[in-house]
């Protein structure tokens, strides 16, 4: 699981400079992401469940997890990889019993309680949210910091995905905090040459977990 979270692809249609999601998604690919979280805030459920099918169809041949952002129902129609979700989703204990055993869920925290209750659940993997500010989400808590990051990793009995104001200039610090992989949306789904912007992050990644070994 932990390879998986490496870098963590988060979509967004608005920021994705009028491109298509199967563009943005696979120069994103062939630039190095490991998993892609389809977020479709704003898309009907019939809208939502045809971009997740189409991201599957690419996806799947590549051995790329596709993971659903809060939509169970979405996930299970396309037969998605799984579903990550937010306090104020569906309950993990719903979400398991929905998609089975086999599926990836995970789980975004917002606070330190938030870790405590999580390492009681058997998610696959926990966002750690937002670790700065991002104008890319304007509802979420106070940012975790640096601080709060390499406490929330030490506190955390699950593999970690840092979440908030990842790019190129914050990736190696998050990773020397431990965190085991960053989701991304704007400095790969605005980058003008996504293929590169992606290689670029990934190597960033990749140094600060040799690092960390």
């Amino acid at each position: 699981m932990k390879d998986y979270l490496k870098l963590y692809l988060v979509t967004d249609r608005e920021l994705s400079l009028g491109r298509s999601l199967e563009e943005v998604v696979s120069e994103a690919v062939k630039g190095g992401v490991t998993v892609v979280q389809l977020r479709e805030k704003d898309a009907s459920t019939g809208e939502f469940i045809e971009l997740a099918r189409r991201l599957m169809k690419l996806l799947k041949p590549l051995r790329i997890p596709l993971i659903i952002n809060d939509r169970v129902d979405v996930a299970l129609a396309v037969d998605a990889d799984g579903v990550h979700i937010g306090q104020s989703d569906m309950s993990y204990e719903d979400a398991r019993r929905l998609l089975g055993r086999d599926k990836i869920i995970g789980l975004s925290v917002e606070n330190f309680k938030d870790i405590e209750a999580a390492n009681a659940l058997d998610v696959d993997y926990i966002g750690i949210s937002p670790v700065y500010g991002t104008p890319t989400k304007t509802d979420t808590a106070e940012p975790f910091g640096l601080e709060g990051l390499r406490k929330a990793v030490q506190m955390s009995a699950h593999p970690t995905v840092a979440i908030g104001g990842m790019n190129a200039s914050t990736i190696a610090e998050v990773m020397a905090a431990g965190t085991d992989g960053v989701a991304v949306v704007s400095a790969i789904c605005s980058a003008e040459n996504i293929r590169k912007a992606t290689s670029d992050l990934r190597a960033i990644v990749e140094e600060g977990h040799n690092k960390s070994r």
